[in-house]
């Protein structure tokens, strides 16, 4: 069993089992012609569920194979250019070889003595991202599994900078269309579930600052402490940008903490064309970044930054086996004094190895172009009768519904949307996503993929059409 342990007696070995692998995945990139199969759990399960764990197949070709079975064949394919769904995005191969060497060194990025090297990668790129922000000379930041992670951090920092013990008087306040993960995080971090206060949003699903104003000035009556406010460069469902430059100026007039969730708009950071629409994120406290999805990254690829570095210091513990007080002294770097997360991986390699290759325009064309689609598709959805678009895309969300022309019930509109959004996926011709607006059903487009056309949004446009034309037929056929 020892000739698998990657070592300098097994590199032969190594290079022909990742070579093989490679090979595989290559030639699957290159015969897939649609998203996804349809596969359903019913099909998938029994195959899985069949497969022996304690039965090795000891041979990395009959192990290929049988993944091609079990996993290959049946992914969902983010690369195709009629994946549309959720925030997921295709990967640039300069990522994919920095994958590829962290997992084989297998770094550990919670101290020096396990990362040398890696440590420094990581803190030029936390200061990179930084300039980039517009932070200032003191600001700081670690990586992080995902936004979600991220907005815990900033939280955390925001709850101890109150320097408030009653946590029953603590008040977030954040967008109706804002992150779940700032209520998850807000129960994490011992808060009440009356503590995250939901601000109403304006026609363009951005933060409405006068009712923000009006919140806080509620706050500040009652006696409660106004913890933190979290404006949405980016908001999961329309890819709003919440009106960062009158949100600092309302933190810094309240005495709250300001957190900016970044992790879809920060792509924005490197675009050649729309930086200024995150004009403001400069007066943050804190920001969300994932560079897995507006960077091209893959998962996961993530940060967390701070205008003051002094305030990681709440996120320290020393422990005389890994990060002793000592070595804060010696001037000793250790990433874990920073970080929610001990062990850690190297992600921030991918991003370093994207940017010495590619450089920090080509990434920002690459986000210029889907959100130069997404205008067009804004265009296609509002000429076109048989839909309803919600909101004009700040970045490269589409929200909207079909709507038929014979049918007013809206309880029907929905079933039809969902049937079509669920037949499209079965059929695995495309794949998109769904939410609620005001309490109906609505599709999304969530654009992040260069490779998709306006020919391809007309071509699922017309596929969504023509399932809930057939839902309703059904449906017609059903009542007679």
């Amino acid at each position: 069993m020892r000739s698998h342990l990657l070592n300098d007696t097994t590199t032969e070995h190594y290079r022909r089992s990742v070579t093989e692998g490679v090979e595989r995945v290559a030639a699957k990139l290159a015969a897939t012609d649609r998203p996804f199969t349809g596969v359903t759990v019913d099909d998938l399960a029994p195959r899985i569920d069949a497969i022996d764990l304690d039965q090795p197949l000891r041979d990395t070709t009959a192990v290929l194979d049988e993944l091609e079975d079990v996993y290959l064949r049946d992914a969902v394919y983010f690369h195709h250019p009629r994946y549309l769904a959720h925030l997921n995005c295709p990967v640039v191969i300069p990522a994919v070889l920095g994958e590829a060497v962290l997992s084989a060194v297998n770094s550990s990025l919670d101290t020096w003595d396990q990362s040398a090297g890696g440590t420094l990668i990581e803190r030029k790129l936390i200061d990179w991202t930084a300039a980039r922000i517009g932070l200032g000379p003191a600001a700081d930041g670690v990586f992080t599994s995902g936004g979600t992670q991220s907005n815990l951090q900033a939280l955390l920092l925001a709850r101890e900078e109150t320097k408030t013990q009653d946590l029953a008087k603590l008040r977030v306040f954040a967008s109706e269309v804002s992150h779940f993960s700032v209520q998850k995080s807000a129960k994490l971090l011992g808060l009440g579930p009356e503590a995250v206060v939901a601000v109403p949003v304006d026609h363009d699903k951005r933060m409405q600052t006068v009712a923000l104003a009006h919140e806080l000035e509620r706050c500040a009556e009652a006696g409660l402490v106004p913890m933190a406010v979290v404006a949405t460069a980016g908001t999961t469902d329309f890819g709003s940008i919440d009106p960062l430059p009158e949100i600092a100026g309302l933190c810094e007039q309240y005495g709250a903490w300001m957190h900016v969730d970044a992790a879809y708009g920060c792509g924005l950071l490197a675009s050649l064309k729309y930086r200024h629409r995150i004009d403001g994120i400069e007066r943050a406290d804190s920001v969300t970044v994932d560079y897995h999805k507006s960077f091209f990254q893959p998962v996961s690829s993530s940060a967390v930054l701070v205008r003051d570095a002094a305030t990681l210091r709440h996120a320290t513990y020393h422990a005389e086996y890994l990060n002793p007080r000592r070595m804060v002294t010696e001037r000793i770097p250790n990433q874990v004094d920073k970080s929610l997360q001990t062990t850690r991986r190297f992600d921030a390699l991918k991003l370093w190895m994207t940017l010495r290759v590619m450089g920090a325009d080509g990434i920002g064309a690459l986000f210029d172009e889907v959100c130069d689609l997404a205008a067009e598709g804004w265009k296609l959805l509002a000429a076109d009768p048989r839909f309803d678009v919600v909101v004009e895309p700040s970045l490269s969300t589409l929200v909207f519904r079909y709507i038929p022309a014979a049918v007013t019930d809206p309880a029907e509109i929905d079933r039809a949307n969902l049937y079509a959004r669920k037949s499209l996926f079965a059929s695995g011709d495309a794949v998109v996503a769904g939410t609620k607006v005001a309490g109906r059903h609505y599709l999304k487009f969530t654009l992040l993929n260069p490779e998709t056309t306006t020919a391809d949004i007309t071509a699922v446009l017309d596929l969504i059409a023509g399932h809930a034309e057939q839902y309703l037929g059904e449906s017609l056929d059903r009542a007679c």
